[in-house]
Order: structure tokens, then C-alpha cells, then sequence
């Protein structure tokens, strides 16, 4: 799918790889439609993305938000081509310790919300005959790593619904596809509902190897391009296939 002339939504965009990805877009030449909870961050960004932008405060855990903003997508672009589910949290405990109800919650945003948002976009793509769906995954689900097993785990459900989805939807002419970043230098550090201590030695043992969130962006938008099932930016110490 060509970027240029294209409307691509993005979850998520008020900063990070959602904010990275909309300005990449735009600078390519699509008409970029932002969502996310802060609505001043938004107008902010929408600054820097052109007269073109739609900005949507939107929870994606709420239903009806989700059909407000595709509802104003639609009418405001008339079509609707791809599709970033980059909105997420990450949470941080040992199994035992894990919170029942944060756990929820972050199957709701990480999980649920992703496949809510698919379900709302693809009765469109399917008119079209033709859209891309990027699914913002964890290169974090390559490995077994201690205190991760809520957010792992929440990913690694995403990446299964992202394959049978692409299985499911190819004959419609969507493609969906599957981003695993590597750490990235952004705010999702420091924004965990739990386990600050961890994530943020995380952190530290990367250290240089972190990733900024253009490099994320570019190859979101290298799928888009592409219709390819995945694409990663895991270091092969890691067990992803980037070679440092």
C-alpha cells in the first residue's frame, strides 16, 4: 500500500511510537487521524502534522468511543486505509504478585482494545476492498523473562489474534501485521501501572541499544508499505534478527 494520499489511524499517538508514527506518515504524505486519552497532547502534535490531521481524544477501552472516532474518520476522510494499534502499558510483577484487577486492566488496554479496534476498521477495509492493519507488539514475547509474565503475556495474545486475523482477512485484500520493537526511548518506562524498579532496570541493562521511537515508526510504515506478517527490531542476542 503506497503512504502518500493514504488515511491511517493511530492509537496512541500522544507520545512515543504513536507520536513518532503520525509524524512519519504525515511526512510521507498521508492524511493521519490521531487518537489517544490526552486530548491537549494531541492538539500539540496535530500542530506538526498539517491542516490534514484529525485529532480524536479516545479511550480504546471504551466501545462506544471507538465508534465515535471511526464514525468521525469516515466522515471526515471518506475512507479509512490502515490501521497503528500502538495504545499499551506494560506492568511489571512476579506471578504471585501479580494484581488481579491491574492484570484485567492491562488485558483490556494491550488485548481487548487492539481487537476492538480491528473489529471496528475492517467492515470499511472490506468495502475498499483493501487496508493494513499494524499490530505494536514486544519483542519482550521472544523471551522468558522474570516479573513480565502479565505484560508478556498480554502481547504474546495480541501477536496470536494479529496471525489468525491475517489468515482470516487476506482474501478481503487487508493485510495485518505484527511490529516487535526492542526497548524504545519513551515514556512507557515510566508510565507502568506496576513494578517501576523493574522496568526501569530494564532499562539500564539496554542502555545503548535502545532503539529511538523514528527507527519504530519507519518500520511500521515499512509494513504498511508491505503487507508482510512481521517485522522486528530485536537484537539476535536477544532473539530477534537485528544485527547490531
Amino acid at each position: 500500500m503506497k503512504i502518500e494520499n493514504s488515511v491511517i489511524l493511530i492509537t496512541g499517538a500522544s507520545s512515543g511510537i504513536g507520536m513518532a508514527t503520525a509524524i512519519a506518515a504525515a511526512q510521507a504524505g498521508a492524511r493521519v487521524a490521531v487518537l489517544a486519552r490526552r486530548e491537549d497532547r494531541l492538539r500539540a502534535l496535530a500542530d506538526r502534522l498539517g491542516p490534514d490531521a484529525l485529532v480524536l481524544p479516545c479511550d480504546v477501552t471504551m466501545g462506544a468511543q471507538i465508534e465515535a472516532s471511526i464514525a468521525a474518520v469516515l466522515r471526515r476522510f471518506g475512507r479509512l486505509d490502515a490501521l497503528v494499534n500502538n495504545a499499551g502499558r506494560g506492568l511489571y510483577a512476579p506471578v504471585d504478585r501479580i494484581d488481579i484487577a491491574g492484570y484485567r486492566a492491562l488485558l483490556d488496554l494491550n488485548t481487548v482494545a487492539p481487537l476492538a479496534m480491528m473489529q471496528a476498521v475492517i467492515p470499511q477495509m472490506r468495502r475498499q476492498g483493501v487496508g493494513a492493519i499494524v499490530n505494536v507488539s514486544s519483542g519482550a514475547t521472544f523471551g522468558i523473562l522474570p516479573g513480565a509474565g502479565a505484560y508478556t503475556s498480554s502481547k504474546s495474545a495480541l501477536n496470536m489474534l494479529s496471525d489468525v486475523a491475517r489468515l482470516e482477512l487476506a482474501e478481503a485484500g487487508i493485510s495485518v501485521s505484527t511490529i516487535y520493537p526492542f526497548v524504545t526511548d519513551t515514556e512507557f518506562y515510566a508510565a507502568v501501572s506496576e513494578g517501576q524498579d523493574a522496568a526501569d532496570a530494564e532499562i539500564r541493562t539496554v542502555g545503548p541499544a535502545a532503539h529511538a521511537p523514528d527507527r519504530v515508526a519507519e518500520t511500521i510504515l515499512g509494513l504498511i508499505r508491505s503487507g508482510e506478517r512481521q517485522d522486528d527490531l530485536v537484537p539476535k542476542a536477544y532473539g530477534g534478527s537485528l544485527d547490531l
